[in-house]
């Protein structure tokens, strides 16, 4: 069986599909695969990390959204009132852009490597930018 990974910056994370929540995202995010961007802070969300994706369309509506990932939590914004971006959470998050509050579809959990997620977040934050890869493997 393939596992989901993702590398960002110096860490790796092991992390699932919510396939029964969110099935559209995943199979959408799945033809992508593998995916590589570059992860920046937010500037309105709190404590996460993001990547701005422009004008990509992942083909999807609203499913499994919310404005409050917990830490670990990846989520999707189709776009819209702001440009398509992928946020990932390390610690309180509020989502938002400078056009208010955005809800962004819960797809992916991270279910190893927790212990590097809030280093990763301070990183970005004091670094800038990292590259990041999300990957089947095995």
């Amino acid at each position: 069986m393939q596992k989901l990974v993702i590398t960002a910056g110096p860490y790796t994370f092991g992390g699932k599909f919510e396939l029964e929540a969110a099935p559209k995202t995943c199979a959408a995010f799945l033809r992508h695969l593998p995916f590589v961007s570059k992860i920046v802070h937010v500037r309105w969300s709190g404590e996460g990390v993001w990547m701005p994706l422009g004008d990509l369309d992942f083909g999807v509506g609203y499913e499994n959204n919310t404005s409050y990932p917990a830490p670990g939590h990846i989520i999707l914004y189709p776009g819209g009132v702001s440009e398509t971006e992928i946020l990932l959470a390390y610690g309180g998050v509020q989502f938002a852009s400078k056009a208010g509050q955005l809800s962004g579809n819960h797809f992916i959990t991270l279910t190893e490597g927790l212990e590097n997620l809030y280093a990763l977040g301070r990183k970005t934050l004091y670094e800038g930018a990292h590259d990041i890869r999300f990957e089947l493997v095995g």
